[in-house]
């Protein structure tokens, strides 16, 4: 069986104790990144093998990963933080095995965008989540698209666009569009600022922003 297990977007504790408990009993854990997830294992004393599996590996090790879980071994995937395959590797792996009719458990657990959604204040019984942006080709495009929206739509952007990414929905959505940015969520520094996408480009372009970033939108008006 593959499990696909959520781990925390910050604060150690948003893990379930079924996360735990799997992460502890599978024959292997397939990691983003083996040091970031070696932290949290350390953390709950758990000590099943780690194994690299990210966006530069996946093509060609997924045939290996399938022919293990066919021979019976369990294998656990976790991304760096929240759910694998949500803006994370895991939709090759969950594909490979839906096709050699592997079970596929997916439990429950931490995604960065719910709480921002949830927390913004926008409308959120409807959305549309977009996830990372291109950076160049087709950036504008998408933008374009997502302005005419009648839903609240999700972004995920990093620290460094963050400034220039609100500069360009302020091109597409207008100035007095109301959006929410929040980053760092779950953490020490945590932040969420809801207000005019005019007002929070001036709120950040004074200020030096680290962490994740989730940019809420609200829809367009009919």
């Amino acid at each position: 069986m593959l499990y696909i297990v959520p781990t925390p977007i910050g604060n150690l504790e948003d893990i379930t104790l079924r996360a735990i408990r799997i992460l502890k009993e599978v024959d292997l854990i397939l990691a983003e990144d083996t040091r970031t997830s070696k932290r949290l294992l350390k953390h709950y004393e758990i000590t099943t093998p780690l194994r690299s599996y990210h966006t530069h590996n996946e093509h060609q090790i997924t045939t290996k990963i399938i022919n293990e879980l066919q021979n019976g071994q369990n294998v656990a995937l976790v991304s760096d933080a929240g759910t694998p395959g949500i803006s994370d590797p895991g939709f090759l792996l969950s594909r490979a095995c839906v096709e050699a009719g592997i079970v596929i458990e997916c439990l429950p657990g931490a995604t960065a965008f719910v709480p921002a959604l949830v927390a913004s204040g926008l409308p959120c019984d409807k959305f549309h989540f977009e996830g990372f942006l291109p950076h160049k080709k087709g950036r504008q495009t998408r933008l374009k698209l997502l302005a005419t929206l009648p839903t609240t739509f999700v972004l995920y952007e990093s620290p460094f666009r963050l400034v220039k990414c609100l500069e360009q929905l302020i091109e597409h959505c207008g100035t007095n569009r109301s959006a929410c940015v929040c980053r760092e969520l779950t953490k020490i520094h945590e932040e969420k600022v809801t207000d005019t996408l005019n007002n929070l480009l001036k709120h950040f372009q004074q200020k030096k922003v680290k962490g994740e970033i989730v940019i809420i939108v609200a829809g367009a008006e009919k």
